[in-house]
């Protein structure tokens, strides 16, 4: 019987995860990623492409990898990406580099994605770990669109309607976590507590760099 057992049982180093965070529009991946960081979460943080325009306060290469659209498309020819899809009219995609390095050189992997995305994640590598990001209610999340004011009234009831049917799919996922207002760093101690659980599994997920080749 060649069941894998968790490598720290044998006193070897643990195995690498990969951790997907997703979740309906302006729940707070964004948030909840960039306060990972200021606690030293000891992760590789992928950064998606996108070939929407930078906005204020935005870093390249830390929040995302702008992209003209002729560049993106390039990237799309040769192969380039994980994931990609068209968003609210912008393409975004996951370079597949970052994670291949990442997992080769043995470090944890989290990356932010929509849950379109998350789905093809999962049948590339079933044993990512899933942690699906949810807000208290609707108006919460509209409170939130509102608040980042890069959408028209007309957009923000679109991205609602799309939360929705996202919502409906929890189920594909392996946690929920809430991400109340107000309470960034309990949403943030969750996600934290799953990565610690998963850590222990007696038969640890297993995630190889040459799934994403």
């Amino acid at each position: 019987m060649n069941e894998q057992i968790n490598p720290i049982l044998a006193g070897l180093p643990g195995v690498p995860l990969l951790v997907v965070i997703s979740g309906p529009s302006g729940v707070g991946k964004d948030s909840v990623l960039m306060r990972m960081r200021e606690l030293g979460f000891p992760f590789h943080f992928v950064v998606t492409a996108t070939d929407r325009p930078q906005r204020p306060g935005e870093i390249p290469g830390v929040d995302y990898h702008f992209l003209d659209p002729a560049e993106f498309q390039r990237m799309i020819a040769h192969d380039g990406f994980l994931e990609y899809a068209e968003v609210y009219g912008h393409y975004k995609g996951i370079p597949k580099w970052e994670i291949r390095d990442a997992l080769a050189s043995g470090k944890d992997v989290v990356l932010r994605i929509d849950v379109q995305g998350a789905a093809t994640i999962r049948n590339l590598a079933p044993e990512a770990v899933l942690i699906f990001l949810a807000p208290s209610n609707r108006e919460e999340l509209r409170t939130r669109l509102h608040w980042r004011r890069t959408d028209s009234p007309e957009q923000v009831e679109r991205r609602l309607e799309t939360a929705e049917l996202e919502m409906k799919r929890i189920t594909e996922f392996d946690y929920v976590v809430l991400n109340q207002a107000e309470r960034l760093d309990e949403a943030v101690g969750e996600v934290r507590s799953i990565i610690r659980a998963e850590k222990q599994r007696v038969r640890p997920r297993c995630v190889t760099p040459h799934q994403f080749g």
